[in-house]
């Protein structure tokens, strides 16, 4: 059976009537599912139920308007179909952990608000090259010795630290062939995770992991991984296609999970199955901290 079609023709049912008051119950009917089985598949392979999907696309579109009109907040929560002004700007700030108004005020298209129409590409990017439902994991502490640089979340910028890395890599011909490579993101507030943005400024570490902090000498910098609670997301293939992986992971993962997030640092894991950034057999692990 076709899911990802009959998925789709739900999407777009979804997106034709989202200012209506529509059920999941019209939305299964439309595709010939039952209401469990829809739901089924839609948590399976997009990561979501069906009226969660609902509710937080009226919700980034709400966002959108927020920054992008000057339309006044009892009407767009009048026009994203919310009951009221006060249920609307309850379920704005449960998800985005910020009021309505304060959103505006910021004027920061966060990743978190940036939940975009599922289209047919990123469908297949979530069949495909994520895993939707992370590994959630215990781990040790880890050393790291490593370049960190003041940067932006785009994923150019990223690139180029890890091919500077790979540069100055060339100055330690011991390293094994198959060692352990992390970027990590440094916080340095508590809900880091619901304002990052594209143009955020940050500090990232890139480098490999070391049993001892021996011998560490400028440009490199020491870094420890705290151990503890992460939820672990796969992402399959070439990098150019990381910013949908990051995507889902802010605009899906993060405003439906149950789990509480930590405030530890964030950091992605290149082992022996990473084989270079275009490469289609790529893996890399994304490590969410959690309590």
């Amino acid at each position: 059976m076709n899911y990802q079609k009959a998925l789709e023709q739900a999407i777009l049912y979804i997106e034709n009537h989202l200012q209506e008051d529509i059920k999941v119950e019209d939305v299964a009917h439309f595709v010939g599912y039952s209401y469990f089985h829809l739901n089924r598949q839609f948590n399976a392979i997009i990561g979501e139920s069906v009226g969660n999907y609902i509710k937080k696309r009226r919700l980034a579109n709400a966002a959108h308007q927020l920054l992008y009109t000057d339309n006044k907040i009892i009407d767009i929560a009048m026009e994203n179909n919310f009951e009221s002004a006060e249920a609307f700007s309850r379920a704005f700030k449960f998800a985005y952990k910020v009021s309505p108004l304060n959103y505006r005020k910021n004027r920061i298209h966060t990743f978190v608000s940036s939940k975009e129409c599922l289209n047919h590409y990123f469908m297949n990017h979530l069949l495909n090259h994520v895993t939707v439902h992370p590994r959630i994991v215990e781990i040790p502490e880890i050393k790291v010795m490593g370049l960190r640089e003041e940067t932006e979340l785009k994923p150019e910028r990223i690139k180029e630290l890890w091919e500077k890395l790979a540069i100055m890599k060339k100055e330690f011909p011991s390293l094994p062939s198959h060692h352990r490579q992390f970027g990590i993101y440094e916080s340095y507030q508590e809900d880091i995770h619901y304002i990052a943005n594209e143009d955020m400024k940050c500090y990232e570490v890139v480098g490999i992991e070391v049993e001892f902090f021996d011998n560490v000498k400028p440009p490199f910098v020491r870094k420890v991984i705290p151990g503890g609670k992460y939820a672990v997301f796969t992402h399959h293939g070439s990098l150019e296609t990381l910013s949908q992986t990051i995507d889902y992971i802010w605009g899906t993962w993060l405003l439906t999970t149950k789990e509480e997030i930590d405030f530890r640092e964030t950091f992605e894991l290149q082992d022996e199955r990473f084989l270079g950034y275009h490469h289609p057999e790529s893996e890399m692990d994304i490590y969410i901290p959690i309590r």
